[in-house]
């Protein structure tokens, strides 16, 4: 890796995932800058950046996982204390978007909060975001600033390569929606594709209905881009094993884990659980099946990129 040291760049992290930023800095060959996010008495959080960031190129890492309003704050307040310190440029790094499945209007009177919270980045002082497989790509449009948005799905692919799994594989969506993400992993490991047809009759609860392509026999491969409670890839794996695969992996970029989720994965009858470390995975969300993944050198090499005003999307040519 090029020594960055005498450039005028500078890595920062909120308290999201601090494993995570300093992964991204040994990759660029950068320490962490020196900050302080803490709290007063009251509850309110305090921020104090301890060195110059005057004509900088100022990298943010900071994801907005849970609890994310205490995450989006640091984030904000971080930003404005940057631009108030006559930075030179402002670059929110946020592996992990939060609110971004509230990114349309379903019903009457529903807000769109992953607009709201475009905007109060924006407005906050941040010139570029800098993401990871947003749950919906048009929130890039939110913005009214540059965003580079990564797909993790390079990352899940180079590990499953390994495998070697070959004519067994198949790739599967849980739903339609993810349909784009499960070709493209399906196209790099050269598998075919099949697709889970289901219904949610309330949020959070999933119902599988029947499955679009051939899984029996085969080492199916579950991806998604969050998962949450876990009740989808669960439902999908039992529904794989039913249907006579011989066995099930999962694969996720956003390893949320709320609600029952760990529960449902321990009992589920998944082989390997793929998933990166856009968001802190530890303690008992550490299965003994679970492999996780540094998103650190995609991001770095963004980071690179962009400080150098090269293009991203080089990262991801053939």
């Amino acid at each position: 890796m090029m020594n960055t040291s005498r450039w005028r760049m500078k890595l920062f992290t909120g308290n999201a995932n601090p494993y995570l930023a300093k992964e991204i800095g040994n990759y660029l060959g950068l320490s962490l800058a020196k900050s302080n996010v803490t709290h007063f008495s009251d509850g309110e959080i305090s921020v104090e950046i301890h060195e110059s960031v005057r004509g900088v190129d100022t990298f943010v890492v900071q994801p907005t996982c849970t609890p994310g309003n205490e995450n989006l704050m640091e984030l904000l307040i971080m930003i404005d204390a940057f631009r108030r310190a006559s930075v030179g440029r402002i670059n929110a790094v946020i592996p992990y978007f939060g609110y971004g499945r509230q990114d349309r209007k379903s019903r009457a009177r529903d807000p769109i909060t992953a607009k709201l919270v475009s905007n109060l980045i924006v407005e906050a002082g941040a010139d570029r975001v800098v993401t990871v497989d947003l749950h919906a790509t048009q929130i890039q449009g939110f913005f009214d600033i540059p965003v580079d948005h990564l797909p993790g799905v390079s990352t899940l692919a180079d590990h499953i390569v390994k495998k070697q799994l070959g004519d067994r594989a198949v790739v599967v969506s849980p739903d339609v929606g993810g349909v784009t993400r499960a070709r493209n992993l399906a196209a790099k490991l050269g598998a075919p594709l099949a697709i889970v047809d289901k219904r949610r009759p309330a949020p959070n609860v999933s119902e599988i209905m029947h499955v679009i392509g051939e899984v029996e026999g085969k080492s199916v491969i579950l991806i998604d881009d969050i998962i949450d409670t876990a009740g989808t890839v669960c439902n999908a794996a039992e529904v794989m094993m039913e249907k006579g695969a011989a066995e099930v992996f999962v694969c996720c970029t956003h390893p949320v884990f709320s609600g029952p989720a760990i529960e449902r994965l321990t009992a589920a009858p998944f082989k390997e659980i793929i998933v990166t470390n856009t968001i802190p995975v530890l303690g008992e969300k550490l299965l003994p099946n679970m492999k996780v993944l540094s998103i650190a050198p995609l991001i770095g090499e963004a980071i690179l990129r962009i400080h150098e005003d090269l293009s991203v999307s080089k990262i991801f040519e053939d």
